[in-house]
């Protein structure tokens, strides 16, 4: 890909409708308290493109790689094939749940579009999603999120300027705001449980270092300096749309009195505020920014969890000479098995779209994140202690949210942090011996760094 596909490919399968829904629906119920997610995701965003797309990009190459499972296994010199299996079964689990949340989006806009009932929406939203992803492989779905980034970035841009205008300025919104009792501070109560609060947000950051289909986009980058512009590109984009989510949670307080929280209607404030403040065919426009970043992020979840599916299991133990035919016909009915089990989970519309991503956004930082991390920049983690890593960052994540405690702190928070404990203190006993793994490793961080000085010099 080139570095304009790339970039915004990365960034619109990245944010989804959490992202014109959710998170302005958090700021429109949780004030500046809220603004700390926004924060987070935008230093994440920064240190996954700086740390993680340059090393990733080379070692795939070097791997002969083209799925996170894939490169774990090769990565981590695992024989046993564990790692690769497990990784796939992480990634259909935690797929299906964040496309739900994308369904539920779905059915949320078509509700308050064309006023039928929420279960049809989501239903009507389900079978279009299933027939586009159809259409095209990952080619297809990168020029696609194209177009479609752009038209978010545009949507976020706009509408809330406009809507700013409407209101009145910042006057009527901080009078809302005291009227309402919203937090107008960064820092609410100066205790413990504000500290909390704020890094339960900022770990939303922690995520980026784990999510697959972002990290498809830094394997698929047709060269490392394609990548460096990339960067650039898709930081301003999330600069821009972040701040443009977050002013219209802001400005939806002083345009809208009461938006029911126990209905999901604070997570429709972008929609109400588009029908407010746009002329009926420009609002269509921005209304179907909305859809572009569901179906951005959709398609991408599909594709990755049908190749987790078909190059991670189906070719790797099942069929080892399954023809090209048979891989994408087993490809298309993982497509829709995960399609129905999101929808069905969807249908009850009971959780809010924030809700549903965070555990989805969570489980894959948790699961996935250290793994990345360390290995690209640790030279002697093992395949036991990957794998261990992996297994228990994922137990810890489910139970702590299992058992009620995301309501303290962030899931991510402790399954992150059991994960890296648990690949620290095995590659004490385990640590990476073959030659080949680390004759590879040099390699990489050779060549990376190469190009890093060609830059610097090349700058001066």
């Amino acid at each position: 890909m080139g570095a304009w596909v790339t970039a915004f490919s990365a960034q619109a399968s990245d944010m989804s409708g959490w992202l014109l829904m959710g998170l302005p629906g958090a700021i429109y119920i949780g004030g500046m308290g809220n603004i700390w997610i926004a924060i987070g995701l935008f230093i994440g965003t920064v240190l996954n493109w700086n740390l993680v797309s340059a090393r990733l990009r080379v070692y795939t190459q070097s791997t002969h790689t083209i799925t996170l499972p894939c490169f774990f296994e090769q990565r981590f010199g695992d024989p046993t094939g564990l790692l690769r299996v497990v990784s796939a079964i992480v990634i259909l689990i935690f797929f299906t749940i964040y496309a739900s949340s994308g369904l539920v989006a779905t059915g949320r806009l078509f509700e308050s579009t064309f006023s039928v009932k929420y279960q049809t929406a989501v239903i009507v939203g389900g079978a279009i999603i299933i027939a586009y992803t159809f259409l095209g492989g990952f080619l297809a779905v990168c020029w696609t999120d194209l177009f479609q980034g752009s038209l978010m970035v545009l949507a976020l841009v706009v509408v809330p300027l406009l809507a700013y205008i409407d209101v009145g300025g910042i006057k009527p919104i901080s009078e809302a705001m005291t009227l309402k009792g919203i937090q107008k501070g960064l820092i609410g109560h100066a205790d413990g449980s504000a500290i909390v609060a704020i890094v339960s947000s900022m770990a939303w950051g922690l995520g980026y270092f784990g999510q697959p289909h972002i990290l498809a986009r830094f394997m698929s980058a047709k060269s490392l300096t394609k990548l460096n512009k990339s960067m650039i590109i898709a930081i301003v984009w999330v600069f821009l749309s972040l701040g443009g989510a977050v002013i219209i949670g802001f400005v939806g307080i002083g345009m809208f009195e009461n938006l029911a929280v126990t209905e999901g209607e604070h997570e429709k404030v972008f929609i109400y505020m588009i029908n407010e403040v746009m002329h009926p065919w420009l609002a269509g426009i921005m209304l179907a920014a909305i859809l572009s970043a569901i179906m951005s992020t959709i398609d991408s979840q599909l594709l990755v969890s049908s190749s987790a599916l078909t190059e991670d299991f189906y070719q790797k133990a099942i069929r080892k000479k399954a023809t090209e035919k048979e891989v994408v016909l087993v490809g298309r009915i993982c497509v829709i098995i995960i399609s129905v089990i999101a929808l069905i989970l969807a249908l009850p519309g009971d959780e809010t779209i924030l809700s549903i991503v965070a555990y989805a956004w969570g489980g894959f930082g948790a699961a996935f994140g250290p793994l990345v991390l360390f290995a690209l920049f640790s030279r002697k983690t093992s395949w036991q202690a990957a794998l261990a890593g992996m297994a228990v960052g994922t137990v810890v994540l489910v139970v702590w949210k299992q058992a009620g405690l995301s309501q303290y702190l962030y899931e991510i928070v402790p399954g992150f942090a059991a994960n890296c404990l648990t690949i620290f203190v095995l590659n004490r006993f385990t640590e990476q011996t073959k030659r080949k793994i680390l004759k590879q490793y040099d390699e990489v961080v050779k060549t990376v760094a190469a190009k890093e000085l060609s830059e610097i010099r090349a700058g001066e």
